[in-house]
């Protein structure tokens, strides 16, 4: 949420960031839009694109959605390991 109690949406923050990334500055940005210059670059940081391969890129948040979902599939993977050896023992 911003300082003045608005949430924006991924798609407002998205379109922001290419406007910044098409040649808009950030001044400009924040005084068209009403959104304060930390909370642009904050948005050009979460969703400007890294490159991971040659042919792939991630954005910031899409890289913690996949860190978070992989601790979440690590979890999934120790307890059905922990249920397979308890069925293994009661064999």
């Amino acid at each position: 949420m911003s300082q003045n109690g608005i949430r924006y949406t991924d798609e407002f923050k998205k379109q922001v960031v290419d406007l910044h990334q098409a040649g808009s500055s950030v001044s400009y940005l924040s005084r068209e839009y009403g959104v304060s210059n930390v909370t642009i670059y904050k948005w050009i940081k979460e969703f400007s694109p890294v490159k991971v391969s040659q042919k792939e890129e991630v954005t910031s948040k899409e890289y913690e959605n996949m860190k978070k979902r992989i601790a979440e599939l690590e979890m999934e993977n120790e307890i059905l390991k922990k249920a397979t050896a308890i069925f293994a023992r009661k064999r």
